[in-house]
């Protein structure tokens, strides 16, 4: 399967790629290494790895990344109310405690559940850059070996390997050690004619006039020095609401306009900082 074919079978679930994401999504299947995805919050870098998945038929494991993230909650731990519960039933008898340190009372998280699936599912490692450097440290043995350490059990090796997407939005530097093991592909907010693919791919039936509206709208938005740029999401968002409202035209109504920016807008800086005036000019030029 080419590059162009995924990038066929990615519209096909709705998702909008370059020719540099597919090449790189084909390269990372081919060689059987993960896949670094940075770029700006909102971009769409998440719903990458849910295409991937849809796409392959295949299950989605998300580990959400966030400071103090351990290995407890991201790769595996005991189920230690059940093993009390079988102390008490077993009254100490013999092999208890070996009993106890079984898969059975096993509780895996999302790095050892990706791994011991029967079928490759894809595992997304959400904004990596939010998790700590001693983090990274664990992740190392499952991206180089596709294996984990259970001292009580031993080695546990996959048994399908899982196609692992990882996404920052650029807020640390990550370790060189991890991008090593990675190959990487930037992803940036969409052109304009990607926007408006996504748009009639994702978002509600519009006139092509004003799609093309609502996508300068957005871009020209993106271009101000804001806090939060909107993403895709918002764009959609502010698409379903500008049709949910019958509007048909943005010039029509200037105080509408400025009131719909709560679907785009996140921050007070940002609202205050986009005035009808500014978003006046800005729709003008798009009529």
């Amino acid at each position: 399967m080419g590059f162009m074919d995924i990038k066929d079978r990615l519209a096909g679930t709705g998702y909008v790629a370059d020719d540099d994401l597919a090449m790189a999504l084909h390269l990372a299947l081919q060689l059987g290494k993960p896949l670094l995805l940075e770029g700006p919050a909102g971009v769409g870098k998440t719903e990458i790895a849910k295409a991937l998945a849809e796409m392959q038929a295949a299950r989605l494991i998300r580990l959400q990344c966030y400071e103090g993230l351990d290995a407890a909650s991201a790769i595996y731990e005991w189920n230690y109310q059940r093993q009390l519960l079988a102390i008490k039933a077993s009254e100490g008898g013999e092999g208890a405690e070996k009993r106890l340190f079984s898969e059975d009372y096993l509780l895996k998280r999302p790095l050892l559940e990706a791994i011991t699936q029967s079928e490759p599912p894809v595992l997304l490692i959400d904004e990596i850059d939010r998790a700590d450097e001693e983090f990274e440290a664990y992740l190392l043995e499952v991206l180089a070996e596709f294996q984990i350490s259970v001292p009580e059990l031993g080695t546990i090796a996959a048994t399908a390997r899982p196609v692992v997407i990882l996404t920052s939005n650029g807020t640390r530097d990550l370790s060189d050690a991890l991008r090593r093991r990675c190959l990487y592909t930037y992803v940036d907010y969409p052109s304009r004619a990607a926007e408006l693919a996504i748009l009639d791919h994702r978002g509600p039936d519009l006139e092509p006039r004003l799609a093309e509206q609502i996508v300068h709208v957005v871009q020209a938005i993106r271009r101000e020095d804001l806090e939060k740029k909107p993403g895709i999401a918002e764009m959609l968002d502010w698409a379903s609401a500008i049709a949910g409202m019958g509007v048909s035209d943005l010039t029509e109504d200037p105080a509408l306009l400025r009131a719909s920016m709560v679907c785009l807008l996140k921050t007070a800086r940002d609202k205050d900082a986009m005035s009808t005036e500014i978003l006046q000019r800005i729709a003008g030029k798009a009529a």
